[in-house]
């Protein structure tokens, strides 16, 4: 079985060679990793020196670059991508920059598992703090899901897809990186499919026209998420007009952020459920889309490309809704894959 993510030094797609390929493109991941540090800002309401009552700081992680001549010439002469388009076999995948330096954006597409057509693991990972953990994700989770699902059986699916969350993210914390990055997962094997979230990328299907999410957001924000965070010790406030953990984080769960570990869990929610006739297509992706773009207008844009239309274009269609969110003012690195339902079905 092999595994590919999105993001490459180069622009330019290469074939993959192998007969056990997942999609028919391929792409080399960045090898250098900035080193990252914390440090703390006053927020802008705290009070002047003199003042005996202090406010909360915002802390964020800013990267630092390695000051090694090999490795300023490396970041000089990568090339920065700006967009990743793949047009697979039932599904595609658009994915565009914003304004970050770099895009932080994964994706992952495992096809015909165990050799059987009707599996396949598909997954989106917006990553914050730098691209390390979305990279990490996008290359390890699939597999962490296959591998418990084969140990529990199909009973024990739910608690196979939460171990391999757990799995992944306690493995990429031996790492000694920085970072995190929100999640959305569906395996979908014998007919049925088996959506996961952690953090705030989301899983919308279109069912008989009618947008129907599959996740829910988890964000600092969420009653059920305050309360836990605050049972274990932290506090969510608003800053600027966003909810955050610790002042810090906007987003309640993912993989990574070990400097948030005891609130920010890697534990997904999931749903499972069976591909019916009426099932037609669903759509992954991170918030650089939800932020702008609702769930029934994202399934209203994509739905022409596939239903009457002599060939289904799911790659326009990814195109489409990206292009909208950024016209709205989204300046999120933005990513979608869209997947054709009916292939999948038993």
């Amino acid at each position: 079985m092999a595994y590919g993510v999105t993001i490459s030094n180069s622009p330019v797609l290469t074939p993959l060679k192998s007969p056990l390929t997942l999609h028919p493109f391929t792409f080399r991941l960045p090898q250098q990793t900035p080193r990252g540090i914390n440090i703390k800002l006053q927020s802008e309401c705290a009070t002047s020196a003199s003042s005996s009552k202090r406010k909360r700081a915002m802390r964020i992680d800013i990267p630092v670059a390695d000051l090694r001549f090999e490795a300023i010439m490396e970041e000089k002469n990568r090339e920065r991508v700006d967009e990743v388009e793949v047009e697979g076999e039932n599904y595609s995948v658009f994915c565009k920059r914003g304004k970050r330096a770099e895009m932080e954006d994964r994706y992952a597409a495992v096809l015909e598992i165990q050799g059987d057509s009707k599996q396949a693991f598909f997954g989106v990972f917006d990553g914050h703090g730098g691209a390390k953990a979305a990279e990490y994700a996008a290359e390890n989770l699939g597999r962490n899901i296959v591998d418990e699902v084969a140990k529990k059986g199909e009973e024990g699916i739910e608690e196979a897809v939460k171990e391999g969350y757990l799995t992944t993210d306690e493995e990429f914390l031996k790492e000694d990186v920085n970072g995190g990055t929100c999640c959305v997962t569906v395996l979908i094997r014998q007919g049925d499919l088996v959506v996961s979230n952690a953090g705030d990328c989301r899983a919308v299907m279109c069912r008989g026209g009618v947008a129907e999410a599959l996740t829910v957001d988890h964000r600092p924000s969420r009653g059920d998420e305050k309360e836990r965070i605050q049972n274990n010790g932290g506090y969510v406030d608003c800053c600027r007009g966003v909810w955050r953990i610790q002042g810090s984080l906007a987003v309640s769960r993912g993989i990574g952020d070990r400097h948030l570990k005891k609130w920010v869990i890697a534990e997904p929610e999931t749903r499972r459920l069976k591909i019916s006739e009426e099932c037609e297509f669903l759509i992954l992706a991170s918030d650089g889309l939800w932020d702008k773009v609702d769930n029934q207008e994202a399934v209203d844009v994509v739905r022409p490309f596939f239903v009457g239309a002599t060939n289904p274009d799911s790659l326009s269609a990814c195109k489409k809704l990206v292009e909208l969110s950024s016209s709205r003012g989204s300046s999120d690195d933005t990513s979608v894959v869209v997947i054709r339902l009916d292939q999948f079905a038993s």
